[in-house]
């Protein structure tokens, strides 16, 4: 067997593409825990999809900590060679400026910096090393014959943080960022998440009708509130510039006003006044209405945000929130928010259920159905967060599936830096929290749920702002010191191996792996194409023989801590 290596980093110069469209390299600069693309006015990077124009070739594009940012590579299927991505190799300017904020440290500070650096340099070279001396092999089995999910889409969510800092940027930095997300040759996210009203990530907490105090029948509730206004102008603005033709906006509400609620409190332990059950399906149905007129329909709404946070958690939640148990929420839905809706102008809106974490389901549910017998058929999809998943497993999914089979099933929150053992900011660089999303996604994806919408698209160094100091980490990482210039982190790669060849329609597909070197998960998309993404988390060099059921075979040699997404006919 003959083996053949193609590496194109930057410009998609192979076989398998139809045009002959510029692909923009990332820019890839060194920082505190690893690698990030810097996006400026004149640079930011993209990758057009790769085009393939016979049957039996195929592309790769992939991602690495050591520094690979969509490259990719092509050849063709049943052909006796073994295709080997070539990981990246650090030139002597890209490794020149670790230190490119001199200015900043004194010189004794820099002096420990450079020499933990080259320690760090030289460990990871001597592991490298030995890993590469390696090589595991792992048999992938595609079965397109066997089909289970339909996925709906991928996204992020445009909080008042994200509108605040977008703001601060010029236009042209904005429009990047905004197509780093959502045009075909960035991520491809076509699912959105705002509030109804404020959240923690905003710089104070809000909603509509704050006064007149007792007002059910909403008066102030017929114009936008100035903080959308904004928003509004700035989604409108990213839908111009992707190009994305069906922008899905799912909204969900932190809190009601204050005088709606049992203490009388924007957090704590504050649930909705029974007499205030109707205004509060009132208000929803009013908010819709002013983003229809304001241009900006919306896809689905929440029956709340994490309603347990003011039943259970509100000791450790200080930002908005309003408690729900499942039975009153069942009653809530049941005679005001369900009827209300379905009787409206908007009765096609999708419904989610619950907006909580993992633990809570399937038990939510059943609950609310025995509290109020076929109150949950108000709903159409339920949605999850992802925040204690290390400690409760998949199978909870599984059963929620196994109980409502025919419901949207999302994950609709998660980050990184929520934990008392993590790092409550961002960790600029940080291949192991791209590792994290690349996980999370396989596995929810791997027991049935049909898309997935990330928190904040943007923030700031200390990973805000946020009005109680919720600081976390995020996929892109803006620099307000001169706002000249914004941070693609692994976590973006990470989610894009799946957004971006993952279109909305795409039905995911049997793709078992031989053993555990590989985690993996294979969809059919509406174009026909497979999309197979490939995660070797392991230390060593893996040879991957796929045998698809109907193409043939294909070896694939992938380097060590990498993400790949292989497409074919």
């Amino acid at each position: 067997m003959c083996q053949r290596s193609f590496l194109f980093l930057g410009i998609l110069l192979i076989a398998v593409i139809g045009s002959q469209a510029e692909t923009v390299p990332c820019k890839l600069r060194n920082v505190d825990n690893g690698k990030v693309c810097v996006c400026s006015e004149d640079h930011c990077d993209y990758l057009e999809n790769p085009t393939l124009e016979d049957v039996n070739e195929f592309a790769i594009v992939s991602s690495s900590k050591q520094g690979l940012r969509f490259a990719t590579l092509g050849g063709e299927f049943q052909k006796d060679e073994k295709y080997t991505v070539a990981d990246y190799e650090e030139s002597e300017a890209t490794k020149s400026n670790l230190t490119e904020e001199v200015s900043k440290f004194d010189v004794i500070a820099l002096l420990v910096e450079k020499a933990t650096a080259f320690l760090e340099l030289a460990e990871d070279s001597q592991k490298n090393s030995r890993a590469s001396s390696i090589t595991r092999s792992v048999t992938l089995s595609v079965d397109r014959s066997k089909q289970h999910q339909k996925i709906v889409g991928f996204g992020g969510s445009f909080t008042g943080a994200v509108s605040y800092l977008t703001d601060q940027y010029p236009q042209k930095l904005q429009d990047h960022l905004y197509e780093s997300f959502y045009a075909a040759d960035g991520l491809g996210f076509n699912l959105m998440r705002i509030s109804i009203g404020g959240c923690d990530f905003d710089l104070g907490p809000w909603a509509y009708n704050e006064q007149p105090e007792g007002d059910a029948t909403l008066s102030a509730m017929e114009e936008l509130d100035d903080r959308d206004v904004l928003r509004v102008a700035q989604i409108k603005r990213l839908i111009e510039v992707s190009g994305i033709e069906n922008l899905r906006i799912k909204a969900a509400a932190w809190s009601a006003p204050p005088w709606m609620k049992t203490n009388n409190r924007w957090t704590g332990f504050g649930r909705l006044k029974r007499e205030y059950y109707q205004a509060w399906a009132d208000y929803h149905i009013k908010w819709l209405e002013l983003m229809e007129k304001n241009g900006l329909p919306i896809w689905a709404i929440s029956t709340g945000n994490e309603p347990l946070n003011g039943i259970f958690f509100m000791y450790f939640v200080r930002f908005m929130s309003m408690g729900w148990t499942p039975q009153k929420q069942a009653v809530w839905l049941d005679e005001h928010l369900g009827p209300t809706l379905r009787s409206s102008k908007f009765k096609d809106i999708v419904l989610f259920g619950n907006d909580d974490q993992r633990w809570s389901f399937p038990h939510w549910f059943k609950m609310m159905n025995h509290t109020r017998p076929h109150s949950i058929d108000y709903l159409d999809g339920l949605s999850v967060h992802w925040y204690w998943d290390e400690i409760f497993g998949p199978s909870l999914m599984d059963e929620t599936n196994d109980y409502l089979p025919d419901k949207i099933r999302i994950v609709s929150e998660s980050c990184i830096g929520d934990k008392p053992w993590q790092k409550s900011a961002p960790l600029l660089g940080s291949w192991e929290r791209g590792e994290k999303y690349a996980r999370s996604f396989l596995q929810n994806l791997q027991h049935g749920l049909h898309g997935w919408i990330d928190w904040n698209i943007i923030l700031d160094e200390i990973g805000g702002p946020n009005y109680v100091d919720n600081t976390v980490d995020a996929p892109v990482i803006a620099n307000t010191t001169t706002f000249e210039e914004f941070y693609k982190q692994p976590m973006f790669y990470a989610m894009g191996h799946f957004s971006k060849f993952v279109p909305e329609g795409s039905v995911r597909i049997d793709a078992i792996a031989s053993n555990v070197n590989l985690n993996t998960v294979a969809f059919e998309r509406p174009d026909g194409q497979i999309a197979a993404v490939l995660f070797n988390s392991g230390r060593a060099d893996l040879d991957i023989t796929v045998v698809d059921s109907v193409r043939g075979t294909l070896i694939i040699n992938v380097p060590p801590k990498s993400i790949h997404t292989l497409l074919y006919s």
